[in-house]
């Protein structure tokens, strides 16, 4: 997979790439803004660069990657192609992916476009499938996976509790090749 920029853009505009290491304090960042808000990971406490590592490896580029949007060489949002249900080999062409944007760039368009680019990549990666699970009180990024294409494919209610709210997940997904 090539590292370097996918889509060339003027100043102001998304640019998408394969992420790096050195973007991963930039990851982690973003990825800890949504902790707090209870909807949009089942992480209940802030996670770090050190114990991001490992997660960062598990993603080969050139089958599982992270992707970065950038606007003005920041990086404002990542997405990723992880090995869905590790270990199980029948589901070998299935990846579950994962995106999140800064909070300061969050109802512009650079969600749906980095969607949007991993789907894209995605057959070229021998991913056939995508699977993304969504708590049931994210609403805007239900909304998002829809207008993409995504069914909703199952629903778990009642499976996570956050300080003593429940809610449910939500498995939406779309086929990408044949």
């Amino acid at each position: 997979m090539n590292t370097k920029n996918v889509i060339s853009a003027p100043p102001g505009k998304i640019n998408f790439r394969t992420a790096e290491l050195v973007d991963l304090p930039a990851i982690v960042e973003i990825y800890n803004q949504a902790v707090p808000t209870h909807r949009s990971t089942a992480n209940t406490t802030p996670v770090t660069v050190e114990g991001r590592k490992a997660w960062f490896y598990e993603h080969d580029p050139d089958q599982h990657p992270i992707f970065v949007a950038e606007v003005d060489g920041q990086v404002v949002g990542w997405c990723s192609l992880s090995v869905y249900r590790p270990g199980r080999s029948a589901l070998r062409f299935t990846a579950e992916i994962s995106c999140y944007i800064d909070n300061n760039r969050q109802r512009q368009g650079v969600g749906r476009e980095l969607v949007r680019h991993a789907l894209e990549a995605a057959p070229s990666l021998g991913i056939k499938n995508i699977v993304a699970v969504l708590i049931d009180r994210n609403e805007a990024s239900r909304k998002m996976v829809e207008k993409l294409g995504f069914q909703q494919w199952g629903y778990l209610p009642r499976v996570l509790d956050f300080d003593g709210q429940e809610c449910g997940e939500f498995y939406y997904g779309i086929r990408v090749a044949d």
